[in-house]
């Protein structure tokens, strides 16, 4: 049986306000109600303060959507902003409980309103201030880079407009349904994935709003059973739009790191990108420049496509580390466009040990364990 919005909205109806007993529907605070075959989704906005007692609200209307004959699952979640900063006059944490920040890194903790995801350790964001300078291929590879370094690694793609993570792992099907709404994630190469990709068609438009864009990306950070993990990537969308700010308010990142290519285009946007994240109280990790050069396989020339060396120079600039180049390769492209990531398929390659390498680093920078002294990425030879 074909599921309508226009039955969605009228079980929705049932459900009241507490404070106003006004129906859901008539409130203003539904955002558009998606219908992808059995699958209902639908977010709730209110305000942070609002949280606890618009939980049953929630409960509620998930209980009536699931109502709907055709439904097999329906999914609603909660939506906010939070502040850029605390109130006047509010407290910080003690000293105590505040998380280790590594030397020459000084930041700001999380708002408390980013609550911690059970089982896992740090939360870090992969973020390009522009589309089109390689953030999933390098999400894709740090992750796997972690996990060869020995942590225990999930990824989330957050970029809903656009999934790339699992082309790049090389994964298919759908996530199954672990206990009411907790899905369990895909495994590709050790590493625990979740995707939108994973639940729509290939060629499906994701045509949303933003509160719809942020109840997708809420439920697969928090209704996942991610387990006990070190790091989970997060696949930031490209750009500094309000879809990201959101993302980097209501998620409890440990840390950012920025994409650019070298050219100075990128490198604007690049400025913007660490901009939010200083804005939103996230440190930066650090800045990796990719497609950084080109060797010809057949004369072993180099070529600086693209420039060379503006993101390093763009990091010094800001005051926030090189992590690494990585340089624009054939292989690595043809791995990841069939699904085998290069760290992981070719883990002794020279570009693996520049993502090892990278990986080090923001561990090094995460758990305060180590030097992390940029040192020089290895040289690319191409035989």
């Amino acid at each position: 049986m074909m599921v309508t919005r226009e039955e969605v909205a009228r079980a929705l109806e049932q459900v009241k306000l507490p404070a106003s007993g006004q129906s859901l529907t008539a409130s203003g605070r539904l955002s558009d109600i998606l219908v992808n075959g059995d699958k209902v989704m639908v977010a709730i906005a209110i305000d942070p303060t609002e949280a606890a007692a618009m939980e049953p609200v929630r409960a509620a209307a998930q209980s009536a959507i699931g109502g709907v004959p055709g439904v097999g699952q329906a999914l609603v979640s909660l939506t906010a902003d939070r502040p850029t900063g605390p109130p006047t006059g509010a407290m910080r944490p003690p000293p105590s409980t505040q998380p280790h920040v590594a030397p020459g890194r000084p930041t700001q903790p999380p708002s408390p309103k980013a609550a911690t995801i059970p089982g896992v350790r740090h939360v870090i964001a992969v973020a390009s201030g522009k589309g089109g300078v390689g953030k999933s291929t390098t999400a894709c590879n740090l992750a796997l880079a972690l996990a060869a370094n020995g942590q225990r690694v999930g990824i989330l793609d957050a970029d809903i407009y656009g999934p790339s993570l699992p082309k790049l792992f090389g994964l298919h099907g759908k996530p199954r349904v672990v206990s009411g709404r907790t899905l369990a994630p895909l495994e590709g190469y050790g590493v625990k994935v979740m995707s939108i990709g994973f639940m729509v068609e290939e060629e499906t438009p994701m045509i949303w709003r933003g509160p719809m864009v942020m109840s997708a990306i809420t439920q697969m950070l928090r209704e996942v059973a991610w387990g006990e993990l070190d790091v989970l990537v997060v696949d930031m969308p490209p750009g500094t739009g309000d879809a990201q700010l959101t993302m980097a308010q209501a998620t409890p990142l440990a840390g950012a790191v920025i994409v650019s290519t070298p050219q100075d285009l990128a490198l604007i946007d690049a400025r913007r990108g660490v901009a939010m994240f200083r804005k939103t109280e996230v440190p930066i990790l650090g800045i990796v420049e990719n497609m950084s050069y080109f060797i010809a396989p057949d004369t072993g020339n180099r070529y600086d496509i693209f420039g060379h060396g503006g993101a390093r120079k763009e990091a010094a600039r800001l005051g926030v580390p090189f992590l690494g180049e990585v340089p624009l390769d054939m292989a690595l492209r043809e791995r990841s466009d069939s699904g085998r990531p290069i760290v992981a398929t070719d883990p002794s390659s020279p570009h693996s040990l520049v993502y090892r390498e990278v990986a080090r680093q923001v561990w090094a920078s995460l758990s305060g364990t180590g030097d992390v002294t940029i040192k020089p990425p290895p040289a690319i030879i191409i035989e």
